[in-house]
């Protein structure tokens, strides 16, 4: 089967698009709302048909270094959790992002802050887009909005984070991982072999060979004036990732007076909310960007010359109208609307606010 089109939820989807991918091991926890990625996984048992490892470590924090561990050896190692198990992680991370190791982290957002509630959320977007652990560091984050971006945007992570030698998320929400649509699954492709690895990663430790020195995998440097180097050379690095890797979904934008700017299920609520203000008279369009980091800023920076406002739509109190402020550097006016503790906007909410907010 190379085209198996399915009813699923998007946790499943991730599961079954990481078998296909050839994944090499997935190390998680379970947490609401994500835990049905290890049931689906466990359910399918792929060790017994891909070799591929499917543990539930003892704590989220095992789990982080359990994928440090597969990464290092150039495995396509990944884990899943939600926002307060990917807390846990944050240390183990950084570690990741010190070391230059690819990996693939899914964060299916649930109010906070604390325990919070099973309700799903976009108030990690702060944590992920800025560094949520230590040190000045950055993690390609992929935000989908439909079960199949959930599927698509697992090889689409591990290929990015392969690319550039650094941890990629895909951040979702309970909306997204927990609803139902058809979806359409990657072909099957068979895990690398050791020798393949080692073509394709000549920096994984998978055992000296005698025609070259020993690789070492730190993110440890004692020697001041060294670290900065490694830093100087991550933020080179990333600068490359902000001029190749931006991501983003214009929708009846060309003509619009007003933007609406949201990511995950907030832009698909938009969605609607543009047919509302269009039968009005009020011409409004969506730009979703794909990639939160690196953020496309530079797109927004342009519809700034075009348009009249701009309103970011958030299941949160406020994080990437920050982003976007930065972006239009005040050129027009960006207002912020969202609800919070696990309530979901309606698209009748969001055009309200957009008229007392921005439609003067």
């Amino acid at each position: 089967m190379t085209e198996d089109v399915t009813l699923m939820k998007g946790n499943e989807a991730v599961a079954y698009a990481a078998i296909r991918y050839g994944v090499d091991g997935y190390f998680g926890y379970p947490i609401t709302p994500q835990s049905e990625i290890i049931e689906t996984l466990m359910e399918a048992a792929p060790w017994k048909t891909t070799g591929m490892v499917v543990l539930q470590a003892e704590s989220e924090v095992a789990a982080i270094n359990m994928v440090y561990g597969g990464a290092a050896c150039g495995k396509y190692s990944m884990t899943s959790s939600s926002s307060p198990g990917i807390s846990l992680k944050q240390e183990g991370i950084s570690y990741l992002a010190g070391a230059e190791l690819p990996c693939l982290i899914v964060n299916v957002q649930r109010g906070g802050p604390g325990l919070g509630t099973i309700q799903p959320s976009q108030s990690d977007y702060f944590q992920t887009v800025k560094g949520g652990g230590h040190g000045d560091y950055r993690l390609i984050t992929l935000a989908p909005n439909s079960v199949q971006e959930m599927a698509d945007f697992v090889s689409l992570g591990f290929d990015l984070a392969f690319k550039y030698r650094n941890p990629a998320m895909i951040l979702t929400d309970g909306v997204i991982g927990q609803m139902m649509e058809k979806v359409k699954l990657p072909e099957y492709r068979r895990r690398r072999t050791e020798q393949e690895i080692r073509e394709q990663c000549p920096w994984a430790t998978l055992g000296k060979t005698k025609d070259r020195g020993p690789n070492i995998i730190t993110s440890l440097e004692l020697d001041a004036a060294l670290m900065e180097k490694n830093n100087e050379r991550f933020q080179a690095k990333y600068r490359v990732i902000e001029q190749e890797e931006v991501r983003y979904q214009e929708t009846e934008c060309e003509d619009a007076d007003y933007l609406l700017v949201a990511f995950g299920s907030a832009a698909r609520i938009c969605l609607k909310t543009i047919d509302m203000a269009r039968k009005e008279g009020i011409k409004i369009g969506l730009l979703r960007p794909i990639t939160l980091w690196p953020f496309p800023s530079n797109i927004l920076n342009t519809y700034a010359d075009k348009v009249k406002g701009m309103l970011t739509v958030e299941l949160n109190a406020g994080q990437m109208v920050e982003d976007v402020r930065l972006a239009v550097n005040g050129k027009v006016p960006v207002e912020h609307y969202g609800r919070l503790g696990g309530i979901v906007p309606t698209p009748d909410g969001v055009l309200d606010a957009l008229k007392e907010k921005i439609v003067k």
